[in-house]
Formats: C-alpha cells, sequence, structure tokens
C-alpha cells in the first residue's frame, strides 16, 4: 500500500464506527473505515475534509457523536471550502438527480483532487456509477475500495 491516497470520507462512513455493530456488513465496513483511517492518521494517505461534511456532521442530534466524527475530521490535511466553483459544480450534479448533500460532496471531493470518494450509502454508489463518465472522482463502498487496494 505504497501509493498516496486522498481520499474523501462522507458522513455515513465517518459515522459508521459509531454504529451499531451487529450487522456483518456493518462490522466489516468499519474494519476498513478504521484501516483507512489508521492510514491517513500516519500521513500514509491524506484525509480530506470540507465545509459541506462539517455542516451535514453539525446536524447530527447526538452531541457526542458530533465531537466523534469530528475528532477523526480533525487528521484531515486538506479543507476544500465552498466557492464559486463548487457551487456551479453542486448545480450540474442536482441536475443529474443527485441530492444537495452528496452532490456538494462529490463537487468536494473532485475539488480536492481525491483519488476516491468513500460512502456506505448504496444508492449514491448505483447514481455515480451511472454518471461516472460525468464525474471527475471515482465513489466506492469503503470496505470494496479497501479490498482491491490491498496488495
Amino acid at each position: 500500500m505504497s501509493e498516496q491516497y486522498r481520499i474523501y470520507l462522507d458522513v455515513c462512513c465517518l459515522n459508521r464506527p459509531f454504529d451499531r455493530q451487529t450487522q456483518p456488513r456493518i462490522r466489516l465496513e468499519t474494519e476498513a473505515i478504521l484501516a483507512i483511517i489508521n492510514n491517513c492518521q500516519t500521513g500514509t494517505w491524506t484525509l480530506i475534509t470540507s465545509n459541506v461534511l462539517e455542516a451535514e456532521i453539525n446536524q447530527t442530534p447526538n452531541r457526542e457523536r458530533i465531537d466523534s466524527v469530528k475528532n477523526i475530521l480533525s487528521i484531515a490535511k486538506v479543507k476544500v471550502l465552498s466557492g464559486d466553483w463548487l457551487k456551479s459544480r453542486v448545480e450540474q450534479l442536482l441536475e443529474l438527480g443527485f441530492t444537495a448533500y452528496d452532490a456538494a460532496h462529490v463537487a468536494s471531493a473532485e475539488r480536492a483532487s481525491s483519488d476516491i470518494f468513500l460512502t456506505t450509502d448504496d444508492r449514491l454508489i448505483r447514481k455515480s456509477q451511472t454518471y461516472s463518465q460525468l464525474l471527475k472522482v471515482e465513489v466506492s463502498n469503503p470496505l470494496q475500495w479497501f479490498a482491491q487496494i490491498i496488495p
């Protein structure tokens, strides 16, 4: 795993380690996300954050969870700020049928030249696959992506 990946985790990924770990899928995704975060913590990979991530996280009703997720994001080395380019790109993605937050996250990941945008949202992954030719970032599930890149 010597490649230097630039990684954008959406809010569902950032929350996954704090979800109830009773289902095998949740446990496996959590393990992959924790391994990815660990690689970002050690500086092997770069974690990306954004104003959009912070805004969505702040809507979480559980204060303790907000603090835990923000603690993960504190290791991010790159932060995407809102601006005209981002707003324009979000509008384009909304026209394709992405939700507002999903469009903003995809646009932020694109703006940061992320190698990968990870999400546990199957609907978002399907939508992204449908429009993969129009996106400037690959969108994948963290478990599937991590399994592909480990030697």
